[in-house]
């Protein structure tokens, strides 16, 4: 919580915390006024729907060139001017409640969403600009809390005033516009990424230069396909909500008040607890899990037993004789709670990554392509969803219209086969998933030097070999997919071996053993590098018998020759005498003690391979060093 009383910082989250609070304040009044007053469940999905489709489209139409003037100008200034479209916007929308025009309210929404899409790459791309890598994830967090509780409240502040006066309603929203331009007017100047950028006007090329940008990383493109089906994923809870309490649980508008609010008040502390889990690092491994949660709790819910409910005339069980009722209300509320807490678990790591990995000449293009990405996925949520509640499945189930439950059902099983395609194509996931399980209940993992380490390029990491998890926790630690080389014995291992296949590792034999094989290692080596991968190596040649580093071997100095990029030192110390070491015989051959490791991991800066500094010998010395410093503070 440190970064709110920065300048550098707290600002920039005022600003996007009133501008979050207004739109939702805004929108949950008229979504409540369009459910509550139509006549079935069917008209109030499809125009619930319609109304969040209308917001999400400029994201769609408008991003291109949003993402082009963010990298082009300088970023505060570019806040300010969105603050001001906020107040004009929020003019027009006090004078369509004053004339109690609904559907130019929902026009309205239209607006709403073009002010949003022009401060979204400003919003993500101006954190790395202002805070260092290792305040990346925890301001990400932040950032995400802050929306999420300022849903909470405006979405509050929505269900009170949709009763109240015009004047009332329009005078708040116009109230909460102006305190953000104030506060947007303290956010320190963020200069230009790529201020000699020429726009593209052409939407065709817009959209090209866009997905260029965003395809320059691989692992960054899977994160904006991942972070857009989390939205279509929440588009379609949150737009089912009204509906959802009215119909299926005969709530009145106070209840779906409540069931929003333990939602967001859930995201919020989910976003909260990504930093603490993850020790402020990005931590990719908590993605999977809060994936299989969303699933989970999604299901549950779908299955509650709501014939009870039935029983009340719908729109007239108040929130008293809600929790009246018993264990189902409860399970309702946890199953919101749980939702709310794992989409944070999937989606702020996410979000980190695409800040981190970005070439930060473009990184305001990413997150505008992200934005695209999203509004397309969050458009097809609620054209699904209006489909659904209209015809159902179509001929699969005679044109039967889908109640809310179902659509729950189905967007359950849709998420677990996104995030099996997904976690596939990027198996980083799943393993750092598998070292975070291991530095939360086996081992207490501590790094030093996290920060020195590369964001971007080619880069040879050397280090220690005491396990066979060594990998587990270089990958952990360095926060970059690692394609590791590694003994081709080793690499054939059952079971194990398809997590080496999955991390892309590379299996090398030695000269007289199998030429072919240590020639293909090399080629695939310098391939990875050429690519701008990081590589790590082991120059011992072995896992140690004794606990003591060996001697470096001579191939890390032809990895270097042939291609002259920065080498990182790491050392691993406490490793020796766990499970996986061969301390006392042969590693996993001895009952594991009960007790929690301690392992420490050192990063040095990197050394440049050009100017000869990078020798075995050097290199060696260099992690037995840092081994004797480990040493002495254990």
């Amino acid at each position: 919580m440190g970064l709110l009383r920065e300048k550098k910082f707290a600002p920039f989250f005022w600003t996007q915390f009133l501008g979050a609070f207004n739109d939702n304040m805004f929108k949950n009044a008229l979504v409540i006024i369009i459910a509550f007053n139509a006549i079935d469940e069917s008209e109030s999905g499809f125009f619930v729907n319609l109304a969040a489709g209308l917001f999400i489209l400029p994201f769609f139409l408008l991003s291109p060139l949003a993402g082009q003037l963010s990298d082009k100008y300088e970023k505060s200034n570019l806040i300010r001017l969105t603050k001001i479209a906020e107040i004009v916007i929020m003019a027009m929308a006090a004078g369509a409640f004053f004339l109690g025009n609904n559907m130019l309210l929902v026009a309205i929404l239209f607006f709403m969403g073009a002010q949003s899409t022009f401060f979204g790459p400003v919003k993500y791309s101006i954190l790395p600009q202002h805070l260092s890598e290792s305040e990346i994830m925890q301001g990400t967090g932040l950032v995400e809390m802050g929306t999420f509780v300022a849903i909470l409240l405006g979405t509050i502040a929505g269900g009170l005033i949709a009763e109240l006066s015009p004047y009332i309603i329009g005078l708040a929203l116009l109230l909460i516009a102006t305190i953000g331009w104030w506060t947007s007017r303290l956010i320190p100047e963020a200069s230009a990424s790529s201020p000699k950028l020429k726009i593209e006007m052409n939407p065709i090329g817009q959209f090209k230069d866009l997905f260029k940008a965003a395809k320059r990383t691989h692992s960054v493109w899977l994160s904006i396909i991942g972070i857009s089906w989390f939205w279509f994923f929440g588009a379609t809870f949150l737009a089912q909500m009204p509906s959802y309490v009215k119909f299926t649980v005969s709530g009145d508008k106070d209840l779906v008040t409540l069931f929003l609010s333990f939602f967001t008040i859930s995201m919020a502390i989910g976003s909260t607890l990504c930093s603490k889990l993850a020790d402020s690092a990005i931590e990719l491994g908590l993605v999977p899990l809060g994936a299989l949660g969303l699933s989970l709790f999604a299901f549950d819910l779908s299955i509650v037993d709501y014939a009870f409910f039935s029983s009340f005339t719908q729109g007239t069980l108040d929130i008293s004789t809600f929790f009246s009722i018993g264990f189902s209300s409860y399970r309702i509320i946890f199953d919101l709670s749980m939702i709310g807490i794992f989409g944070s678990f999937f989606i702020v790591p996410l979000y980190a990554l695409i800040q981190s990995r970005s070439d930060e000449a473009v990184c305001s293009r990413v997150i505008a392509a992200n934005n695209v990405i999203n509004a397309l996925f969050m458009v097809g949520s609620a054209i699904m969803t209006m489909v659904l509640f209209k015809w159902g499945l179509g001929p699969m189930n005679d044109f039967k219209p889908f109640t809310t439950t179902d659509v729950f059902m189905i967007v359950a099983f849709m998420n677990l086969v996104v995030a099996v395609y997904i976690f596939s194509l990027l198996p980083e996931f799943v393993l750092r998933f598998g070292s975070w399980v291991l530095a939360r209940t086996i081992y207490r993992l501590r790094y030093e030097g996290r920060e020195l380490f590369p964001r971007t390029g080619p880069v040879v990491v050397v280090a220690n070999h005491i396990s066979f998890i060594d990998w587990f926790v270089l990958s952990a630690a360095c926060q970059r997919p690692i394609h590791f080389v590694m003994d081709h014995r080793i690499f054939k291992i059952p079971i194990l071996s398809l997590f080496f296949k999955l991390g892309k590792c590379i299996p090398i034999a030695p000269e007289k053993e199998d030429p072919e094989c240590k020639r293909k290692a090399f080629e695939k080596i310098s391939e990875a590098l050429k690519n701008g991968d990081v590589v790590g190596i082991f120059p011992e040649g072995k896992i140690s018998y004794d606990g003591n580093l060996d001697i470096f071997k001579p191939g890390i100095e032809k990895i270097i020759d042939s291609d002259p990029v920065p080498v990182v030192p790491v050392a691993i110390h406490g490793l020796w005498g766990s499970f996986f070491s061969r301390y006392g015989g042969p590693a996993m051959a001895k009952v594991p003690k009960p007790k929690k490791r301690k392992i420490k991991v050192k990063i040095a800066e990197p050394i440049q391979s050009d100017g000869g500094k990078a020798t075995a010998e050097s290199l060696q010395g260099r992690v037995q060093g840092m081994l004797d410093e480990l040493a002495s503070t254990y």
